[in-house]
């Protein structure tokens, strides 16, 4: 069974990670299919929205640990700190094409969202969260500083104190502690995880996607703090997204009192 399986549905991407015997640790067979699978469907104008979830009752465990410990050096399995930092830094774009592609990005966490699986998940538009799923970064407890862009993404959304308590201390929180820091968007009953993400997924698969893309550009570059580059950002893809035919549809239904139909162009 693969590793990473991919289904389409109604302009959705769901990638569910499909290690469910190891938690949906990483390997790098899946590694390998998220690489090929995020560039793709960034580019294929049927998807509006992706959708990544994990297999059975956990979203990802992160690194599998216990591969660690059966190796020569842990995590760099035998590998100097340069090298391994490389092969890692390319496996890390996982995160990046997650987080830069232009689709909407949902990360669907049933259970446990650990280490670099919840990186993940933080490198995501939106997080929905089963109740009573474990959340944490981990690292510490491992004796690892992290990765997967983890730092980065969580500074953003808690600030720095919080993050430092969260990665510092790695302990685990439950996705209704994590709804109320911000770590999760949503924390709902399990039993309708999948109708609420995919609800969700649906309201951007049908939307104005080039307006959407561009939007989700505007707020990535004003992540950077510079306000004239979020002007000029804001300014170009406005003026963009003023051409497209879902801007004139949307002016026609205003006009004709009726709910746009937007057809991503």
């Amino acid at each position: 069974m693969a590793d990473l399986i991919e289904t389409k549905q109604d302009g959705i991407a769901i990638l569910t990670m499909n290690r469910p015997e190891a938690r949906n640790a990483l390997s790098q067979p899946m590694i390998a299919a998220l690489l090929e699978a995020l560039p793709r469907l960034a580019a294929d104008s049927s998807i509006g929205a992706v959708v990544i979830t994990g297999a059975g009752n956990a979203f990802c465990a992160g690194g599998d640990v216990k591969g660690f410990a059966g190796a020569e050096g842990g995590a760099n399995h035998g590998r100097s700190p340069e090298e391994a930092a490389h092969a890692l830094r390319q496996s890390m774009e996982v995160s990046r094409w997650l987080h830069d592609m232009p689709k909407i990005t949902i990360a669907s966490i049933p259970g446990a969202a650990a280490g670099a699986g919840l990186s993940i998940a933080l490198a995501c538009d939106f997080r929905i969260a089963a109740r009573g799923a474990k959340i944490t970064t981990a690292f510490a407890k491992v004796g690892l500083s992290g990765d997967f862009g983890g730092t980065y993404f969580l500074t953003r959304l808690v600030g720095s104190a919080k993050a430092k308590e969260l990665y510092l201390l790695s302990d685990v929180i439950l996705a209704e502690e994590a709804e109320r820091l911000g770590v999760v968007n949503r924390a709902v009953d399990p039993k309708e995880l999948e109708a609420e993400t995919l609800a969700l997924a649906k309201r951007f698969a049908s939307g104005a996607r080039i307006t959407q893309g561009l939007m989700k550009k505007n707020l990535n570059t004003a992540e950077k703090g510079d306000m004239l580059l979020s002007f000029d950002t804001e300014a170009l893809n406005h003026s963009r997204s003023a051409q497209t035919a879902d801007h004139a549809e949307a002016a026609k239904a205003f006009v004709e009192k009726r709910a746009p139909v937007f057809k991503g162009r």
